[in-house]
């Protein structure tokens, strides 16, 4: 089994530019990705914020040009799981579901996963009214009263696209405020089918099979209110695709620390985009991240070489 230079770790716009720079650099490339090439770009419905689309792209669209990006390169393609990292730089084992890959360095572009509420039947009804994506699941509810948890950019944005649908939207914020840009919190209050239930969270959900309702609560006078509804989309947040890094590996709240080169703290391999620790997640600073964690391993291999 030979050695590659370099494993990438993920499919997103971190882990397919890195792999893009890595193997124009000369570097042989292994890239792990299970799902289909884009990340979380595949279920988001419009960017207006990608530099060069004035007018805004679907996510699809920029997933497919991505991923076409790489075509005609020479990237091992794998869909098996990584299920650890072993070894040292310049001898790292990589643990996947299809058996060990040798790898001198590794860019860990594995993203983030949407957090779940965690509340009683959340698991149950997952699929059944329950969703962590309207782009993926909006059109089921076409006509019908749904509601979105959350306040920041994801949750407006993700609002705004079901207004279109829905016949009737509650948007679900425990705090009183909004943290999302002030654009989308203009165009959210105008929606003449998005109700505002601030300063409340979702306290249980009604349904056995499917959804049938919910419960929220005013966190300021305790207050209960059930809304019927037959979808309730999530929006509270991400948590990082880590749990097969080593032990070792420097975290914060479960994101990997590195440093303004995509360094980790362990020598050799890099971390890139959603997965990593920092302040703006968005596929512009996830495509920047894989530049420069490819630059970086490049440099690194050449120290290697030297």
């Amino acid at each position: 089994m030979g050695t590659f230079d370099t494993a990438v770790i993920g499919g997103g716009p971190a882990g397919i530019t890195a792999a893009m720079y890595l193997v124009r650099s000369g570097c042989s490339v292994v890239q792990f990705e299970s799902l289909t090439l884009g990340g979380q770009v595949l279920t988001t419905d419009s960017l207006e914020n990608y530099p060069g689309y004035p007018k805004g792209i679907k996510g699809w669209e920029l997933a497919d040009l991505f991923a076409a990006h790489l075509d005609g390169l020479e990237i091992e393609r794998r869909t098996s799981a990584v299920l650890g990292i072993e070894g040292e730089a310049g001898k790292f084992v990589l643990q996947t579901s299809e058996g060990p890959v040798n790898a001198r360095t590794v860019v860990i572009a594995s993203g983030a996963s949407h957090r779940p509420l965690g509340i009683e039947g959340e698991v149950r009804l997952r699929g059944r009214g329950v969703s962590y994506c309207a782009i993926c699941d909006g059109n089921f509810f076409r006509g019908r009263p749904v509601a979105v948890v959350g306040g920041g950019n994801s949750a407006l944005e993700e609002a705004l696209y079901l207004s279109k649908i829905v016949s009737k939207l509650y948007l679900i914020h425990r705090r009183d405020e909004f943290r999302a840009a002030e654009i989308y919190q203009k165009r959210v209050r105008e929606a003449g089918n998005i109700e505002l239930v601030l300063s409340s969270v979702v306290d249980s959900l009604h349904g056995e099979s499917d959804l049938e309702g919910i419960t929220v609560k005013d966190v300021k006078t305790g207050a209960l209110r059930d809304l019927a509804v037959d979808g309730l989309f999530v929006f509270v947040g991400m948590q990082p695709n880590t749990g097969f890094v080593p032990a070792s590996m420097h975290l914060e709240k479960g994101f990997i620390v590195t440093d303004n080169e995509m360094r980790t703290s362990i020598p050799g391999i890099f971390a890139a985009g959603d997965v990593r620790e920092k302040l703006c997640r968005q596929v512009v600073t996830a495509a920047g991240d894989g530049a420069t964690a490819a630059q970086a391993a490049f440099v690194f291999l050449e120290q290697l070489n030297a």
